[in-house]
């Protein structure tokens, strides 16, 4: 390799080494266009600001700046600030209209006599009447939790268990950012990390280089499975330690009908239920150890420099696997699709909408086209709730 292509390799590798992941002493300049950015208002005139928080992710605790901006009277409102340059002694900066992490509350499990069109939204005992979604959704599992009340306020056949495929790519993050690896560190692929329980389509190839953090984002943003295989294989104790520590975590957090075989989520033996995904995500929205996963999630597309030294360098071209983000329309916080025949197609996302946040969990969708339009109906009734 040429000066030249070092040195340019060099460079992106260093841009994308993240100090607010590893807790390395220097701070990198990658950001994410996410769509945090933007807050959906009711199509009437609103009288009460929303608020743009500012988070300043590093190795310290978070800390939050609030910015008010006034809303005008339409349907969707974007607000959005220009990502700044940042040199590499500076501070990564997330512009967030998130509102502050809300504490873990438990989350109680009701037996599954559910209404086939409304959940159990015509049950009593949860939300107010008005909180409640009163919709009809076409995938088989279903949960809707309001963060800032605590409480569900949609439910299908939440306790469920069920394949949830490369939603457990968002398991893997979290294990390997709960072991504080360094983040910059260069892997490479292996032939056997590009084959799984199931044959899948991949853009990577063996000898394909990139750091741990770049391996991260490719699982999260384009779910690429030898990317979530290459991240359990150098972990501390190899691949076995890291399914087991999936499984550790997955208990810690009380998602008790939860169970992990593989990194990827191509094994149909990684089950779990609409109720203990809940339960992940708050966990992933509440612990600033997890910034980095809203962040590579959300991020709508992202160009690797990729070194190979027997095929040759090239730029791989990715772009997010929800349709949501790539089309910026909706105030979606952190997200992860899947799909394999076993669990059918299936979308977890935290959403912030009229400054309330949310969660939603679709799992065993009959197809795409019924996944993003569940989303789509569920994200319109959470603008108009009261």
């Amino acid at each position: 390799m040429n000066n030249t292509i070092l040195t340019k390799y060099k460079g992106i590798k260093l841009a994308i080494g993240f100090a607010l992941i590893s807790g390395a002493s220097s701070a990198s300049a990658f950001m994410v266009d996410n769509s945090q950015q933007k807050v959906v208002v009711k199509n009437t005139v609103s009288t009460a600001p929303v608020v743009s928080q500012r988070v300043y992710v590093q190795a310290s605790p978070v800390a939050v700046q609030s910015k008010p901006a006034a809303v005008p009277s339409t349907t969707v409102v974007v607000q959005s600030t220009p990502a700044p340059q940042l040199s590499q002694s500076q501070t990564v900066q997330v512009v967030s209209s998130t509102q502050p992490a809300v504490s873990s509350q438990n989350y109680s499990t009701q037996s599954n006599n559910y209404s086939t069109q409304y959940g159990s939204n015509a049950s009593s005992g949860y939300a107010s009447t008005f909180d409640r979604l009163a919709i009809s959704t076409n995938s088989s599992a279903v949960a809707v939790y309001d963060l800032q009340s605590g409480q569900p306020i949609y439910e299908k056949n939440i306790d469920a268990t069920r394949s949830i495929a490369s939603i457990s790519k968002v398991m893997t993050a979290m294990v390997v950012l709960d072991a504080e690896l360094d983040m910059r560190e260069e892997l490479t692929l292996i032939p056997s990390d590009l084959v799984g329980f199931k044959q899948a389509s991949t853009n990577l190839k063996a000898g394909d280089r990139l750091t741990r953090s770049e391996f991260v984002l490719l699982a999260l943003m384009k779910s690429e499975n030898p990317a979530a295989k290459i991240l359990a294989r150098t972990y501390p104790g190899g691949y076995d330690a890291f399914i087991s520590a999936m499984n550790q975590k997955a208990q810690s957090l009380g998602m008790y009908q939860t169970s992990f075989s593989d990194s990827s989520g191509l094994n149909p033996r990684n089950v779990s239920s609409a109720s203990d995904l809940v339960k992940m995500m708050k966990a992933v929205n509440s612990d600033p150890r997890y910034q980095s996963i809203r962040n590579f999630s959300t991020s709508p597309s992202y160009d690797f420099y990729i070194t190979n030294f027997q095929s040759g360098d090239r730029t791989y071209k990715a772009n997010n696997t929800n349709r949501l983000v790539r089309s910026g329309n909706y105030p979606i916080g952190v997200q992860k699709t899947g799909f394999i025949r076993e669990a059918g197609y299936c979308v977890v996302m935290e959403t912030n909408i009229n400054n309330r946040p949310a969660i939603i969990v679709l799992l065993g969708g009959s197809n795409s086209n019924a996944r993003w339009t569940d989303a789509e109906n569920i994200l319109t009734e959470l603008a108009y709730r009261h």
